[in-house]
């Protein structure tokens, strides 16, 4: 056989080996009834983001954030959002829920052990009160029209439909934005006005180790507030100073900050806020079906006398030597 025989028949065995290589390839592109898939070849969009994770285009206008049209943080974020935030705020609201249930079947309701006296004491003024629910009410508004915007896509659209959810997430949003100025008036007037009581005291660790009122044959002493009710105060403080401050940023964007300070702005608004609803779900808990005679303190500004020497000893104690002092009754008459 000459050099050009062996030549040919050498280069006939690659070509075959070759179409034999590329049949799988080919097979690839027809789908399982035969049809041709002209997709099958193209590069997914995890490869492409792998390789370039930010794209951006080309824009006339002097915003350059404009320009961009992905970026891997606003993909994070779109994880978080719709599926990390989701899942954790479910987890936290509807287990706070079921551990109140669960106490309540334990404990019941913390009833006043020697019974009303059928005499009232002020307990907080008026303003007072005033301050106290201008904030719950507008925090009760603000959790509302939040928990729409994480939960509202999953768990309200499917029941009223696209177009009535856009209706009323619309007006959620310009309710969540104006109801915000008055919470953080409220909260200006809680701090103001409860700081002092706030602060820590020695009768608080005697709380503590008396078990906090929750143990029936031990009597936990207190001043106004007791180290639970001072814990919540703080918490709520701070927390509501964290979904202000943040929240103020998501109100105007861009002031101060970039792409990436209003999506680290909007994560940090979204965990605090549903902590914070945990928090209060806890602290409407106490103050209505779990304590006898909590609501009234706020509800009228009166409790019963023996409410108070149950659980305000100590406050109820000065409140009275004061009011004896200057020739004052110390309590009135319940109607």
């Amino acid at each position: 056989m000459t050099f050009l025989a062996r030549f040919r028949l050498a280069t006939f065995v690659l070509a075959l080996l070759a179409i034999a290589a590329a049949a799988p390839v080919f097979a690839q592109k027809v789908n399982p009834d035969g049809a041709p898939n002209p997709t099958a070849s193209v590069t997914s969009q995890r490869e492409l983001l792998q390789q370039v994770p930010r794209i951006t285009g080309r824009i006339d206008i002097p915003d350059t954030k404009a320009s961009v049209l992905i970026q891997p943080a606003g993909r994070t974020w779109d994880y978080f959002h719709q599926v990390l935030l989701r899942r954790g705020g479910a987890i936290v609201i509807l287990g706070t829920v079921l551990l109140l249930a669960i106490g309540y079947l334990i404990l019941g309701r913390l009833r006043i052990s020697a019974g009303r006296s059928g005499q009232k004491v002020v307990r907080f003024k008026a303003f007072e009160r005033f301050a106290h629910w201008l904030t719950a009410a507008s925090f009760i508004i603000l959790g509302l029209t939040g928990l729409n915007i994480t939960f509202g896509k999953a768990a309200l659209l499917p029941i009223v439909g696209p177009d009535t959810f856009a209706a009323i997430s619309q007006v959620a949003k310009y309710v969540h934005n104006f109801t915000s100025f008055a919470f953080v008036a409220g909260l200006v007037l809680i701090t103001v006005i409860f700081f002092k009581d706030n602060l820590l005291e020695k009768v608080d660790i005697d709380w503590l180790k008396q078990g906090g009122g929750f143990i029936k044959n031990r009597h936990a002493p207190a001043g106004r507030f007791n180290f639970g009710e001072k814990i919540v105060f703080w918490l709520s403080i701070s927390a509501g100073i964290a979904v202000s401050a943040s929240g103020f940023l998501l109100l105007f964007p861009f002031y101060g900050t970039d792409i990436l300070g209003m999506q680290l702005a909007q994560m940090v608004h979204a965990v605090v806020a549903i902590l914070f609803v945990a928090l209060i779900l806890a602290h409407i808990y106490i103050g209505t079906v779990g304590m006898e005679g909590a609501f009234e303190a706020m509800g009228t500004g009166e409790v019963d006398l023996n409410w108070a020497k149950e659980h305000h000893d100590q406050w109820i104690a000065k409140k009275l030597a004061g009011e004896n002092g200057r020739g004052e009754p110390t309590a009135t008459p319940a109607e």
